[in-house]
């Protein structure tokens, strides 16, 4: 398997991918290839990276520049992630997601926030901190990892590209 930056002749099989990782999922609105969509139309794809077996488009990851207070302030934010339904559990996401990861730090990425799965993440370092909010979103599942030495405190705002309907 290969893990590369998003190629323009990738965006219609990231869109399917995103459609049909998230198909059956009971939190997700749909809106995942939508989202990302909304993400690179706005160039706020600071870090799109697929998996590719066998010369297919098999994964995605995206990272997005987030506020913290209101501020930008060199943090990003993890998701969509999301990798076809048949290759699910055969570490696929888990590969985008540590190659995304290091490429924050190769950009001096202060750190990475997201909204999922304490379980899942917490293999990655992230961690809850209630220090931090994001709107309505159950404080356990608002997750940070720290890449420089500031801890935030405040209100999380990811893209408006995730305000999507």
């Amino acid at each position: 398997m290969e893990i590369r930056p998003e190629r323009s002749g990738d965006v219609e099989a990231i869109r399917e991918i995103a459609r049909v990782a998230f198909r059956d999922h009971p939190h997700s609105r749909q809106t995942e290839a939508a989202i990302i969509d909304g993400l690179r139309r706005a160039n706020a794809l600071s870090v799109s990276l697929v998996a590719v077996r066998d010369g297919t488009v098999v994964g995605h990851v995206a990272f997005s520049p987030v506020t913290i207070d209101g501020e930008g302030n060199g943090w990003y934010g993890l998701g969509p992630v999301c990798v076809l339904p048949e290759l699910q559990r055969q570490g696929i996401g888990q590969a985008l997601i540590r190659e995304g990861l290091a490429c924050l730090r190769r950009m001096n990425a202060r750190g990475c926030v997201l909204v999922g799965d304490p379980d899942y993440y917490g293999r990655f370092g992230f961690i809850s901190d209630p220090a931090l909010r994001c709107g309505d979103v159950p404080a356990e599942y608002l997750q940070r990892l720290v890449l420089g030495r500031t801890v935030p405190r405040g209100e999380v705002r990811f893209h408006p590209a995730f305000d999507a309907a």
